[in-house]
């Protein structure tokens, strides 16, 4: 993998985390799951143990086991590997923290704690600063996803002088709607030394067009070829094909009913690729058996199904 000053940008996948049918971790595909990213997707950066990756239900044995399957499946292979370690306990966060410069990870991410929140920007940086300390040598990244915490403390105000009090900081995972807060971000950011990362995958052009460096998101296990297409024509400033790019992407997820959550996710991703995710771990539920016929159905009708990713004349440009 890369060396860990690489800026991270592009494309990241959040990974899932597959599991047998009766709920526990299927290592056996990862190696499967990793050429599937770079080979037929075009996705050589991951977030490991996030949402999608249902970190937060998994024991910390468990946690520490996939970073490690990850990091060693995608060696020679991957560019970076960011590993989740947050947690509501600081000593767990701490320990999978360690346990990720241990085993060669890329860099960290961190959630806020969300039960016992943080009431402030001082405090919540006093415990990030905790976590990042377990792992001096890692990019340090935070993870902003104010809606499943409820910790609204806005990522402008915590990128104000946060290297002070954390140096490994390097960027964040905006996974919010508030494109005024993101905005600001990028205005801090003017001499572009962090990544800001966005993480609503069905907003991503606005967020390329408000400055974002990267995107981090559940639809890139499946959309990566896709959505690097719309990356790549937002470079060359092609601006109607961009568009054109998300319009088809938009259409896939809200119109092909294929859905965000963890549960439709695993499903999508199964029959897209061919590796058998296996269902959620409760509380969640296994998505229904007409969600996965109707969506079967729908990506067949695309021609979604043979690998080849979506064929431009399947869908109408957006006008």
């Amino acid at each position: 993998m890369a060396s860990p000053k690489k800026k991270l940008h592009g494309l990241v996948a959040a990974t899932i985390t597959p599991m047998t049918e009766n709920g526990e971790i299927n290592f056996s595909v990862i190696g499967q799951y990793v050429d599937y990213l770079v080979r037929e997707q075009g996705v050589k950066n991951i977030f490991v143990n996030g949402t999608t990756g249902e970190g937060l239900s998994l024991s910390v044995s468990e946690r520490r086991q996939v970073a490690e399957e990850w990091v060693t499946q995608g060696r020679n292979k991957l560019d970076q590997v960011v590993i989740h370690v947050g947690a509501l306990s600081l000593k767990e966060s701490q320990e999978l923290a360690q346990h990720a410069a241990e085993i060669g990870a890329d860099g960290i991410a961190v959630i806020a704690p969300f039960f016992l929140k943080p009431w402030n920007k001082d405090v919540l940086i006093n415990f990030l600063k905790e976590v990042a300390a377990s792992a001096p040598a890692l990019p340090f990244y935070y993870y902003h996803i104010p809606a499943l915490t409820g910790v609204k403390i806005r990522a402008e105000e915590l990128l104000d002088g946060i290297q002070d009090k954390i140096p490994t900081f390097q960027g964040l995972k905006f996974s919010d709607t508030d494109l005024l807060d993101f905005g600001q971000c990028v205005d801090q950011n003017h001499q572009r030394q962090f990544s800001l990362l966005f993480g609503v995958d069905e907003q991503l052009l606005s967020g390329l067009v408000m400055g974002a460096t990267g995107a981090v998101g559940s639809t890139y296990n499946y959309l990566g070829k896709k959505t690097n297409e719309m990356l790549e024509a937002f470079e060359r400033k092609d601006f109607s094909s961009a568009l054109n790019y998300q319009c088809q992407i938009c259409f896939l997820i809200y119109f092909s009913c294929l859905g965000f959550g963890v549960s439709q996710t695993k499903a999508i991703m199964t029959l897209v690729s061919g590796i058998p995710m296996g269902p959620p771990r409760l509380p969640l539920q296994k998505a229904t058996r007409e969600f996965t016929d109707n969506a079967e159905a729908k990506l067949k009708s695309l021609d979604f199904l043979s690998f080849t990713g979506v064929k431009d004349g399947n869908l109408e440009a957006c006008s």
